[in-house]
């Protein structure tokens, strides 16, 4: 059962909101001043806070603000109940971190639908999400699908580009994020020695290109097809304008992106000091778990020999090698050219 708290001073209108609410289902917590609201909060460790502005000893927006200062109630969702409708009001109460504002007089469908989309959310956001882009496309994706993010890839103009052909260079300045629809494309930057490397790879589903909207800055990399592609096209204003739009939507997002810069980073590192063998180890793996998704081996790895070279860090020729070592220890099958993964495991343990 879901627990919230109504705090208002008015006892008609807490004890109705408070009989609405658990005839709906959820468990209700009351108080009749903004003092003993929070008091009530940090002991029920409610779901969701439904509070009055307009109170003694501590009104709405010092509850709001004590709350989002404590660590246990920071993320707790929170609804303003006014009868003031000026504008100021509202900017204040949002800019201070609230979820939604329900003005007086309300109807009792008006306050559920605000319920169950503000625990809708805050559902979401509490999920553990994988690390870096997967998580983050997850995450808006989850968003869009229950309303909460006006980012649906559906509703925007989609390209269609064919294998090899570029989709953005390093130095040019963003004016979209992309939706991979479908196909294969990778990011690579070319060294001073005129080496090129994979920065990343994407598969349908990923988002592209919004780590340099996010900082404002140019395409630190470029990115090409590895196969025919279909990509939407989400311009820059309306993708910073949906995410900034609510704070904690933002917090996370940010947060899991950078799990993926530090994956960025551990991977040079790795390219710098690693061995041969456990470079290719790893690209191998990652590449099976970027394409193949769950499952546990004897999937095709259809990327070419160079585009793996290029991921590790090495000549073509060495890969090769290193590549028919693993085949003579039966970690991996070649077919029709096309690599498999034999044995996962064993695979993975190289890298300890």
């Amino acid at each position: 059962m879901r627990r919230l708290l109504v705090i208002d001073d008015h006892d008609d209108i807490r004890e109705n909101i408070a009989e609405i609410l658990t005839l709906a289902g959820y468990e209700v917590f009351t108080a009749e001043n903004g003092k003993r609201g929070v008091e009530t909060a940090l002991k029920e460790n409610p779901e969701l806070v439904i509070c009055d502005i307009m109170m003694p000893e501590l009104d709405g927006y010092g509850v709001l603000h004590l709350l989002r200062k404590n660590e246990a109630t920071v993320n707790t969702p929170f609804i303003f109940l006014t009868a003031k409708t000026e504008r100021t009001d509202f900017r204040k109460g949002m800019e201070m971190g609230a979820d939604d504002y329900i003005t007086k007089p309300f109807d009792d469908i008006e306050l559920l639908n605000a319920i169950e989309i503000r625990l809708k959310k805050y559902d979401i956001l509490q999920q553990k999400y994988a690390g870096g882009e997967k998580g983050a496309g997850e995450l808006i994706n989850e968003l869009n699908a229950a309303g909460m993010l006006d980012l649906d890839p559906h509703n925007y103009e989609t390209i269609e580009l064919s294998k090899k052909q570029q989709l953005y260079q390093e130095g040019r300045r963003p004016k979209y994020v992309y939706y991979l629809i479908k196909g294969k494309v990778k990011g690579y930057r070319i060294h001073e020695d005129g080496k090129e490397y994979i920065t990343n790879l994407y598969a349908a589903g990923d988002y592209i290109g919004y780590l340099p909207l996010l900082e404002n800055s140019a395409y630190e990399d470029s990115a090409i097809m590895l196969e025919d592609a279909e990509l939407a096209q989400i311009p820059k204003d309306e993708f910073l304008n949906a995410l900034y739009k609510d704070i904690r939507i933002a917090t996370k997002f940010i947060r899991l992106i950078a799990q993926n810069v530090q994956e960025k980073e551990e991977r040079l590192l790795q390219l710098a000091y690693g061995s041969l063998r456990k470079r290719v180890a790893k690209a191998l793996i990652d590449i099976h778990k970027k394409y193949a998704g769950a499952a546990t081996a004897a999937v095709t790895l259809d990327i070419s020999r160079e585009d793996i070279a290029q991921y590790v860090g090495t000549a073509t020729e060495s890969l090769i090698r290193t590549l028919s070592d693993f085949k003579s220890e039966k970690l991996i099958d070649i077919r029709d050219g096309k690599i498999r993964i034999s044995d996962l495991q064993k695979l993975e343990n190289l890298l300890y």
